[in-house]
């Protein structure tokens, strides 16, 4: 893999580098950001290795970062329910090595650099929203990430990916990767404004933004107004904002 080109001007500005680090159950990307949450390199990206576990991705993502530039810290969305830098469900990895693994921990012992670790459409979300009102961040990639965010402050997670939204069919089933290719784009769109009119109806968001390397696929023309498309780069960029402290005010009001 060659070296990315280095945006010198980026590289030279104040503040701490973070090395940012997007994973997914299809593909990992990463890219080195300055302190404004900009890439002073473009994105790497590798696909992602099955099986995976722990040891595997650690080792894939290893690989992934070495032609990027130095950094000080590690921000890292992964796809499944993190909390205090575990990760306690791992849906698209299979075995049962990620029960409570202290995935954060790892990372900073691979790379000798501290590291902080949410769930992927939090981090995407954290890249995306704009502080005001009720924000909602739905991720379309291999499965269905979520996100909420309160006048810019990010709640408690909810997986709902994995609840029924039609029949017998949950999120990551109806709307997911496999869904799409199996039941052609004019479908799959259709799904699609489904699912946001039920999150729309349980959440009553003021906006709702469609993340994932899927939202490329979806038509806007027939969203409601206060529905956005938004890019997949934000599961990278919003990697800064993990060394924001008011981003784990929430924690400390949920004890």
């Amino acid at each position: 893999m060659n070296a990315p080109k280095i945006d010198r001007s980026r590289a030279e500005a104040s503040g701490p580098l973070t090395l940012a680090i997007d994973i997914g159950g299809t593909g990992l990307k990463a890219s080195v950001l300055d302190s404004a949450g900009r890439m002073i390199v473009p994105r790497v990206r590798v696909d992602t290795p099955h099986p995976c576990q722990p040891e595997t991705l650690l080792a894939a993502l290893e690989k992934l970062v070495a032609p990027l530039p130095p950094s000080d810290r590690i921000s890292a969305g992964f796809p499944g329910v993190v909390r205090d830098g575990h990760v306690l469900t791992a849906p698209h990895f299979d075995g049962p090595g990620w029960s409570n693994y202290a995935l954060a921990q790892a990372l900073s012992e691979r790379f000798g650099k501290p590291a902080r670790v949410l769930n992927d459409a939090e981090v995407q979300g954290l890249g995306i929203v704009t502080g005001k009102g009720l924000e909602v961040v739905l991720t379309l990639g291999t499965g269905i990430g979520s996100a909420i965010f309160s006048n810019g402050r990010l709640a408690p997670h909810l997986e709902l990916a994995h609840h029924p939204i039609h029949k017998d069919e949950t999120y990551n089933e109806y709307v997911g990767d496999a869904a799409r290719k199996a039941h052609g784009r004019e479908k799959w769109n259709s799904r699609v404004r489904h699912m946001v009119d039920v999150v729309s109806s349980l959440i009553h968001f003021d906006v709702l933004y469609l993340g994932g390397g899927n939202s490329v696929h979806v038509e806007g023309r027939d969203l409601p107004p206060n529905v956005h498309i938004a890019s997949n780069d934000a599961g990278i960029t919003g990697g800064v904002q993990l060394w924001q402290e008011r981003i784990w005010d929430w924690a400390s009001q949920q004890t």
